[in-house]
Order: C-alpha cells, then sequence, then structure tokens
C-alpha cells in the first residue's frame, strides 16, 4: 500500500468545528480493501500525526477524489515509504508513543541513557557559561580554555554518533581504515539532518541554528563552520585558538540535539520529567523546518471487521499494527 500527503482547506466532518483544518493543517491518506483512511497533523514543531483523529469512510470514487472532497486537499505528494515502515535508527513524525519508538527505531535504552548522560553534561557546562558570558554579538566571539574543552567535547560525541550510524549501516570507510567526513556526510540527507532547527529560548537575539544546513560532499569538514573550529583548535591551539568561540560551543550542542532527536526522537528531551528534559526545555526550542511530509512514516490501521461505512473520525491508537524496520542503507 501507498500513501499520499496533502495540505487540509477546509473540514466537513459532521458535528466537528469547522476549523479543524486549520489547527491540524496537514493530512495523510491511503486506501484499504473497503476503506479510505486519513490522519490529521500539524506543521509546525515536531509535525506530529495524530492517531487520535483517524478519519475514515467506505470507499467510493478514487482516494484523491475523497481527499480533495472531504478535506479540500491541496499540494498532494506521493509518500516515499510504505505504510507500516520505518527505518532502522531514523526517526521521522509519524512515530510518537514509547512502545513504537522502541520497536519502530530498535532503540537500546542503554545507548539512549549513555547519550542523555553526554548531552547533560554539555549543556550544564553550557548553562554555566552562560552566567559569565552573555551571548550578544560580542559575547559569541569569546573563547578561552572553558570554551575549547566544551567544543572538544562536543564534536567528540558528534563524531561517535556519526561512528554509530556509519555501524548501523555496515558501511566501509571510503579510505578502507577510518572513518572521516567525506563518509559522514552521507548522512546529512540520509538522517534529514538539514531539517532540524535549534533556537535558544531566553536569547531572542540569536538567530535559529540549523547545525547541519549546507554540509556538503565537495568541503565535507568546512562546510560544517562548527566542526571546522574543532578541528583547527584540537590540533593547533597556538594558531587557532580563537576558533574555540562560544558561538561554535552553541552550535555543536545543537548538532548533538540533532543526532540525539534523530536517533531516539526528539520526545525523551521535551516530555520527560527529568533534570536533562528540564534543562532543555529552559534553554532550548527544537523544531523541523520546512520538512517532506513524503518522508513520514505511516501508522498501518487494521480496521476492525464492525467499522462505520460513513464519514467519521475517530482515535485509532490501539488499532496500529506493529511498525516492520527497514535496514539503513547509505
Amino acid at each position: 500500500m501507498t500513501a499520499i500527503s496533502y495540505r487540509n482547506t477546509k473540514t466537513t466532518l459532521p458535528n466537528w468545528v469547522p476549523t479543524l483544518h486549520n489547527d491540524q493543517p496537514r493530512g495523510i491518506a491511503y486506501e484499504t480493501d473497503t476503506h479510505f483512511v486519513h490522519f490529521y497533523g500539524i506543521d509546525f514543531g515536531f509535525w506530529v500525526i495524530s492517531t487520535g483523529l483517524t478519519v475514515t469512510e467506505k470507499k467510493n470514487g478514487t482516494l484523491i477524489e475523497w481527499v480533495k472532497r472531504v478535506f479540500g486537499a491541496e499540494d498532494i505528494q506521493q509518500s516515499n515509504n510504505r505504510i507500516g515502515y520505518t527505518v532502522e535508527a531514523v526517526w521521522r513524525p509519524g512515530l510518537y508513543y514509547e512502545k513504537e519508538l522502541l520497536d519502530g527505531l530498535k532503540i537500546s535504552k542503554t545507548d539512549q541513557r549513555s547519550s542523555e548522560q553526554a548531552l547533560r553534561l554539555f549543556i550544564e557546562r553550557l548553562d554555566e557559561l552562560l552566567l559569565y558570558i552573555e551571548p550578544d554579538t560580542n559575547g559569541l566571539k569569546t573563547y578561552s580554555h572553558k570554551t575549547r574543552e566544551l567544543l572538544i567535547l562536543s564534536c567528540t560525541e558528534v563524531e561517535n554518533n556519526w561512528k554509530q550510524y556509519m555501524r548501523i549501516a555496515g558501511a566501509i570507510p571510503i579510505n578502507n581504515r577510518d572513518f572521516t567526513t567525506k563518509d559522514y556526510v552521507k548522512l546529512s540527507a540520509l538522517l534529514y539532518l538539514p531539517e532540524f532547527q535549534v533556537s535558544l529560548r531566553p536569547y531572542t537575539n540569536i538567530p535559529s541554528i540549523r547545525p547541519f544546513l549546507g554540509w556538503n560532499s565537495s568541503s565535507p569538514t568546512q562546510s560544517l563552520g562548527w566542526y571546522s573550529a574543532y578541528n583547527k583548535t584540537k590540533h593547533d591551539r597556538n594558531s587557532h585558538f580563537a576558533e574555540a568561540t562560544l558561538d561554535h560551543c552553541i552550535q555543536s550542542i545543537a548538532a548533538n540535539l540533532v543526532m540525539y532527536c534523530v536517533r531516539f526522537s526528539p520526545f525523551p528531551l521535551v516530555n520527560a520529567s527529568n533534570t536533562l528534559s528540564s534543562l532543555i526545555k529552559q534553554l532550548f526550542v527544537i523544531d523541523l523546518f520546512d520538512c517532506s511530509s513524503k518522508s513520514f512514516y505511516i501508522p498501518h490501521i487494521k480496521l476492525p471487521n464492525n467499522i462505520r461505512e460513513d464519514l467519521w473520525c475517530g482515535d485509532t491508537k490501539n488499532f496500529v499494527e506493529p511498525w516492520e524496520v527497514s535496514p539503513l542503507n547509505l
């Protein structure tokens, strides 16, 4: 089965407020042997697809005709993913609840806790630096042994995450020795890294950060300014001490947040009640910027035998089939 995604422009559901499409402007739909199925979704934050807002109706005509008639569908696109399938270790909207995250991403709780400990360390150190350095235009250029230490630690963790993905994909280094950014840059599109955006919540004067935007294979190290700075100051502090700026520290920590979100989803960082989540919600806003709904995962709903034939909307969370996981291939 294949699915389509689109933008909702009207609401025709019986007994529902006629402005539902304003709050839930995204739609994903497919057809079963007997019914059309539609999920509502949002177009901000983490672009959540809601099985709690599932619309079904007995088939009559084509799927395209149905979504246009019922939802005023515009910008209709064919989904890239099969219904009910995920890619190992790559989170996309469509996965939300803890069990489906564990199953659909093949998450190890041990790996997750280890990543969270590293994040907590970086963010606590950044939080302490921000007590002494104001991140305005001048403060962002500040550098010291403390910022250099944080930049090296943070970028080393990014490299560790990249290497994990290479192992998951069973990749072989281009030079047959060690992985380099010539290998790692392949992850950019595969993991949708440029879509992730990080903002500093208390400092609205600082533009939002997209730490992987512009990463390219023609200059796989230099096209990541924060990572290039790390390489320079790590190998030659005397010549490149000034590269270890507060700005590059913040960008590298944003990169770590992105890598965590891809591997484990963003929801443990924003929904949990623990010290790490509190720190992140205090300092950061994470969201997806201009992402393509064609790449989202589509829940496979097993409709009950007594499913209604008329147009209705309800919660189908308990009818979602187990996710099938495809291997990650470079």
